[in-house]
């Protein structure tokens, strides 16, 4: 748990994430979440089918830990389809080259594209600011050590159950290649991908708790 959390900021943004949420029903915004992650060409360990009380055994070539893609992605919950975007680090400049990727991808939209993100620098750099504002983008940061409010956060573990989980990739283009498989999959049910990424409307208050430093 990331006991740093303000309570009070929190609430301020379920409010404000509310009628966010009232202007997407209505036609008169499109709600974009975006986030990066990074995946590693070899394996995510997790769960499994195996005989009662033996080990299941996956292989690896133990690849080097810079043996990694680093995801920008992208959420559009108004149409429930995702994009990710892929081009060395995650800087101030790469996170320029993405938006206007991400305004490429998103094409004309009838009604104002509100992002939002955390409080990344590269997200608070001047220059990634100035270029949103140039694109006709309207930012909203989520209060601090809050990834429960980004459902784009859901898009990452989804995308390494599927992709990373118990399997470690020859080559970095065979990673490259399956991640993007995986997002054409999925924008293939829109209403699976809303339905799996679903954001949050309120707070828990036995969950707060537990995101207060002590």
């Amino acid at each position: 748990m990331l006991s740093k959390a303000n309570p009070e900021k929190r609430q301020a943004y379920i409010q404000s994430f509310q009628a966010y949420f009232q202007q997407l029903c209505q036609g008169k915004l499109r709600l974009i979440y975006i986030d990066e992650a990074h995946f590693h060409r070899d394996l995510d360990l997790g769960y499994t089918w195996a005989p009662t009380g033996e080990p299941t055994w996956r292989s690896s070539d133990c690849p080097r830990l810079a043996d990694r893609i680093n995801w920008y992605g992208a959420y559009d919950f108004s149409n429930g389809q995702c994009f990710i975007w892929n081009e060395g680090n995650c800087n101030g400049k790469q996170s320029v080259q993405f938006l206007r990727r991400l305004k490429h991808w998103l094409g004309d939209s009838p009604c104002p594209v509100l992002i939002i993100w955390d409080g990344a620098p590269c997200h608070r750099a001047k220059i990634v600011q100035a270029a949103a504002l140039k694109l006709g983008f309207s930012l909203v940061a989520l209060p601090a050590y809050s990834p429960d409010l980004n459902p784009i956060e859901g898009l990452w573990k989804w995308m390494r159950e599927d992709v990373t989980q118990h399997h470690c990739y020859p080559t970095m283009r065979e990673l490259f290649e399956a991640c993007k498989a995986f997002i054409d999959r999925i924008n293939l049910d829109p209403e699976q991908v809303i339905t799996r990424l679903w954001p949050k409307f309120d707070l828990d208050p036995d969950f707060e708790k537990l995101l207060l430093s002590n």
